[in-house]
């Protein structure tokens, strides 16, 4: 029996994960699979019901399970009575203690335009096409970390901070990752201006020229990524950045494909992984049947193959996906499909023989 705990979120959260337990079922049914879900509080909602965003009967329910599945988090920007809490009561410093927690250093964010389905960007069918990168994050160091750290009536201080063990274990990831497609590792910082930006680079070139002379290296800065992102997405096979400015670049990377509601996230390095769609709550569409759950069922696919080691399965779910997309799209791609409608359709899809 595999246990997953399920933190279903805020506004939206519970609506993409309800749709993907659906899939779950439906593969665990064809692949001769067990699934238990041990439900948890996390996020806004938790903060309403246990005073904080990450309660700790929600850190001993991780505990002795085999992955994390998390809906989308947060509540509406502005005035809100969540974003009017203390630092330490955040929704986000949930989630970052949550990552701190798990030991989940790497965030893998894959960035794919399938086939037939260029249309939906908002790039040029000929330059969306083609896209298929994989976005390495550092997630629990750098400046999101780093102290000292404060506000004042005078001042605010962040402090961007790497330790070469950091910067070695995020960019070997990247690396074995290259070994396996055979692409090119793009590694993203601001060398020309900060000494830590600096120390990042050559660590990195280090590490290649001692175990990795073999794949194809090259550096660019943070702002030059992000035009060439926009300008010729395909040129990347794998980036790998620190966690200020994967957090930027993976956000507009997610666009290219049609939709933030699209892309998913594995966290990995610990024990346990954690599994996340990249956007955010959406409190303007929760409960309408507007959620698109695309980037949750993405997320299922990388929890098999990266968190229980069921790649078969998890190619079936990226290809249901792909299949009812390519049918009809949700609605926030141009389609008419709700929430409910493409689950069932993937479901169906799913349900189709590979021979078919």
């Amino acid at each position: 029996m595999t246990k997953i705990a399920v933190l279903p979120g805020d506004f939206i959260g519970p609506e993409v994960i309800d749709a993907s337990l659906e899939l779950l079922e439906v593969v665990a049914s064809k692949y001769d699979l067990s699934f238990e879900y041990v439900r948890l509080p996390f996020g806004g909602n938790a903060l309403e019901s246990h005073g904080k965003p990450l309660p700790d009967e929600t850190l001993e329910g991780i505990q002795g399970t085999d992955a994390v599945l998390m809906g989308a988090v947060g509540g509406p920007v502005g005035d809100h009575p969540w974003n009017r809490q203390p630092r330490e009561l955040r929704v986000e410093t949930g989630i970052l203690a949550l990552r701190k927690h798990l030991g989940v250093f790497s965030n893998l964010r894959p960035v794919k335009v399938f086939e037939g389905l260029e249309h939906l960007s908002p790039l040029k069918s000929e330059v969306a096409a083609g896209t298929d990168m994989l976005i390495v994050r550092e997630l629990t160091g750098g400046i999101y970390f780093g102290k000292p750290s404060h506000a004042r009536a005078d001042e605010g201080l962040s402090t961007m901070v790497y330790s070469r063990a950091e910067v070695e274990r995020i960019a070997r990831v990247a690396f074995e990752a290259a070994k396996v497609s055979g692409g090119k590792v793009t590694s993203v910082d601001k060398a020309n201006v900060l000494d830590v930006s600096q120390f990042w680079r050559d660590v990195v070139v280090g590490l290649h020229e001692q175990e990795y002379s073999q794949l194809a290296l090259e550096h660019l800065y943070v702002d030059n990524a992000a035009m060439q992102l926009a300008r010729n997405p395909k040129q990347f096979d794998i980036i790998v950045t620190s966690n200020l400015f994967g957090d930027i670049l993976s956000d507009l990377a997610a666009v290219i494909p049609g939709s933030l509601g699209v892309l998913p996230s594995a966290s990995l390095g610990g024990d346990i992984g954690l599994f996340e769609p990249v956007h955010g709550s959406a409190p303007d569409i929760a409960g309408q049947d507007l959620a698109n759950p695309v980037g949750t069922m993405l997320s299922v696919a990388m929890m098999l193959r990266h968190g229980l080691n069921e790649p078969e399965a998890a190619s079936a779910v990226e290809d249901a996906v792909q299949a009812a997309l390519k049918d009809d799209a949700t609605k926030d791609l141009g389609g008419s499909r709700g929430t409910k409608a493409f689950t069932q359709a993937v479901i169906d899809a799913l349900a189709i023989p590979a021979s078919a």
